[in-house]
């Protein structure tokens, strides 16, 4: 790596989950505030930052596969391999030639000491810690985005929920929170930079608090964050469907800012497939937390996740998933077909189900999801609607300047005019095309 007159280049490459992207930002800011250039990931670079993913065995040879990429394309750069798959697998990493530095999880914020000390020659072996032992929020902070438009705020990292399929407890530790103060200073300084949508983020947003030992932490940290101003918009990432009571989407729906879509992963609509997934719900709950929020917002967009081909899961087990997926009515349904994942429960659990039958069973939801979209879509024709505008696309020969409603639902607008990016701008959709734009 030359420390010389020349300047220091950096390529960094994101694997996984929307708070890896945030991460990686965080680390991207930190080096061009030491004075290194960002350069795209390609031949050139002295120092390669690959920040992996665990989430199943598919993203850890991804992320192995990328490493290897990383040195080849400059043998004589550092490679960096940081994230879950560098924190569950450093002592393997460590051993590898391809592969110079390995920095676990809540440890980003030491990248430029360890850079300093390999430099000098020093092993960084305390780049790794037992990640089950940290108790504190890792520091690290964004203060703009190159979109300007949206921005991810992570306010809180681990999970104490160990699902049988899931590894990410095993990866990120347990719940640790980010002061309140923190995340506001830090929303504060993107709304200067002309960010106009926040999305809270982090691995297992409802226990936000919890290690505060405070009731209601997640609402108390919107109410604060719909205070700022420059924020139009305050946008939830993923929440566990069980912290969301009645009195809780009421208090949220007061809230001027907070966007009315709410994705509630439900993972089963199948009792007996919850319960041996160890969610902590049945789809009796799941239907009343819907209904909460649908009490409490006007029609605000419900997406959610579900998992097929889970161990075990029968023909009748899956019916009623489908069942329960068409009474709720998503906006939109994300479909995984079930990864068995080595070090979790369900990886040793009998009746493993075969890949073929977990893509008919996909096959089966992704038409159930096409037809609840376009429901979704086509209810809201003639609506008014306000757009937060992003970028300029083409589709059906002509170009459009593309952005979201507060519901999340996609909008074109015809290109001409005084349209531009990262502008709010009120619609009445008139059709839907391709069975997911309004225009």
């Amino acid at each position: 790596m030359d420390h010389g007159t020349n300047e220091k280049k950096a390529a960094l490459h994101n694997l996984g989950c929307k708070v890896n992207s945030y991460e990686l930002e965080a680390t991207r800011q930190l080096l061009e505030a030491a004075g290194w250039k960002i350069v795209p990931f390609e031949p050139g670079a002295d120092l390669y930052i690959i920040n992996t993913c665990t989430v199943t065995n598919i993203a850890d040879r991804k992320s192995r596969q990328m490493l290897h990429r990383a040195k080849k394309m400059n043998p004589d750069a550092v490679v960096a391999a940081m994230g879950c798959y560098a924190q569950m697998k450093g002592g393997e990493l460590e051993k590898d030639p391809a592969i110079d530095l390995v920095i676990g999880n809540n440890q980003r914020g030491k990248l430029l000491e360890v850079l300093n000390g390999f430099s000098a020659g020093k092993a960084a072996r305390d780049a790794l810690i037992d990640i089950n032992a940290a108790h504190e929020y890792e520091p690290i902070s964004i203060d703009r985005t190159e979109s300007h438009t949206r921005a991810f705020i992570k306010v809180q990292d681990g999970c104490n929920q160990f699902c049988s399929y899931c590894i990410i407890p095993y990866a990120r530790g347990r719940v640790r929170s980010r002061a309140p103060e923190a995340v506001v200073r830090e929303v504060r300084s993107l709304a200067e930079n002309g960010t106009r949508e926040i999305v809270v983020t982090g691995i297992h947003v409802c226990s936000y608090g919890r290690d505060f030992h405070e009731e209601d932490a997640l609402l108390h940290l919107l109410q604060k964050l719909d205070g700022i101003g420059g924020i139009d918009r305050i946008r939830l990432g993923s929440l566990e469907p069980a912290s969301i009571t009645g009195e809780a989407a009421a208090e949220m729906a007061k809230l001027r800012k907070l966007c009315p879509h709410f994705h509630l992963s439900l993972q089963s609509g199948c009792a007996r497939t919850l319960r041996r997934m160890n969610r902590g719900y049945t789809p009796d709950e799941y239907a009343q937390i819907v209904g909460n929020l649908r009490q409490a917002f006007d029609d605000p967009a419900i997406t959610t996740d579900v998992i097929v081909g889970f161990p075990g899961e029968t023909k009748e087990d899956f019916e009623e998933s489908v069942r329960f997926v068409e009474k709720i009515g998503f906006y939109e349904t994300h479909i995984f077909p079930y990864s068995k994942r080595e070090g979790t429960r369900a990886a040793a659990f009998p009746d493993q189900i075969t890949e073929r039958i977990k893509k008919e069973r996909a096959a089966v939801l992704l038409e159930l999801n096409e037809k609840n979209r376009a429901a979704y879509l086509e209810k809201q024709i003639g609506h008014p609607a306000e757009v937060l505008t992003e970028e300029r696309i083409s589709e059906e020969d002509a170009m459009w300047w593309i952005g979201h409603t507060r519901e999340y639902r996609k909008v074109l607008i015809p290109d001409g005019g005084n349209c531009g990016p990262n502008r709010l701008v009120r619609v009445t959709p008139k059709r839907v095309i391709k069975g997911k734009y309004l225009v």
